[in-house]
């Protein structure tokens, strides 16, 4: 009975060993298909983060403008894009409305002692306009950073009004139509316009106040000039952008120098 109970014996471990060896191929399986999958999921995420810093730029990138690549190259706008161009508006969107086709005038400060002067073109730009508004009212931009500063020639901007200071994050909405935007890609000096994403319904919270004409890339729409500054632009460069760029990004752009924060913002309707 030995001999039998020893096969017996024999055949149940090398079962045990079969089942354990399997049940570890599967698990290794499993790990490395969730590595993979982790992998892809991290690779899907750096391309979306790509496109989405790309995106705005203008607001450098969240949202941000590029410069135009030559002199002789194109910098063509669409100054009245087509009702599509709203197609892609998500969240609750401040309704066009609030501007009331009329002119908004207020102020700007940033870090407490470099107050702007800025008017908001309700008639130009009823849809950005009405957005400002709403956000400003809301006390949105409150403690928010400008976080891109562009300072070379001809291209010269900061970028401000990102939810978390580093350009992403928003108010809970993205919104359309470009508008009043440039023909000739010129932004001159004292304007404000919206930055965006790849799309025309990309802007959200992001804007950009240009202190020195700027000509940008049109080739993809252009950006919404929402308004302009009418006040500080010399306190703007003599305490600000005039002390330049931390440290330069492949684009020429970057963070101040001087940390820059908005610390309050006023608006309201012209009679």
């Amino acid at each position: 009975m030995a001999p039998k109970n020893q096969a017996r014996d024999n055949r149940e471990a090398r079962e045990r060993l079969r089942l354990y060896q399997a049940r570890q191929g599967l698990h290794d399986r499993q790990r490395r298909r969730r590595r993979r999958d982790d992998l892809i999921g991290v690779g899907a995420l750096v391309v979306v983060a790509a496109l989405a810093t790309g995106s705005q730029l203008a607001f450098a990138g969240a949202h941000a403008p590029k410069a135009t690549p030559s002199a002789s190259a194109s910098a063509t706008g669409t100054p009245t894009p087509s009702p599509s161009a709203t197609a892609g508006n998500t969240g609750t969107v401040p309704s066009k409305s609030i501007a009331k086709d009329s002119t908004w005038t207020g102020s700007l400060t940033l870090n407490k002692d470099v107050r702007l002067g800025i008017e908001l073109d309700g008639k130009k730009a009823p849809q950005a306009a009405s957005v400002e508004i709403s956000l400003i009212q809301k006390q949105f931009y409150d403690g928010t950073t400008c976080h891109r500063l562009a300072d070379s020639s001809g291209f010269k901007f900061l970028q401000c009004g990102s939810a978390n200071g580093d350009g992403t994050g928003d108010a809970g909405f993205q919104y359309g139509p470009l508008e009043n935007v440039p023909s000739d890609g010129v932004y001159k000096k004292g304007v404000i316009a919206i930055a965006r994403g790849a799309s025309a319904s990309s802007q959200t919270t992001q804007f950009f106040i240009v202190y020195g004409d700027t000509t940008l890339d049109g080739s993809t729409g252009g950006y919404t000039v929402v308004g302009k500054v009418t006040s500080g632009l010399d306190a703007l460069e003599s305490k600000i952008t005039s002390k330049g760029i931390a440290s330069k990004g492949a684009d020429g752009t970057g963070a101040p120098k001087v940390a820059t924060k908005i610390t309050g913002a006023t608006i309201e309707q012209q009679q």
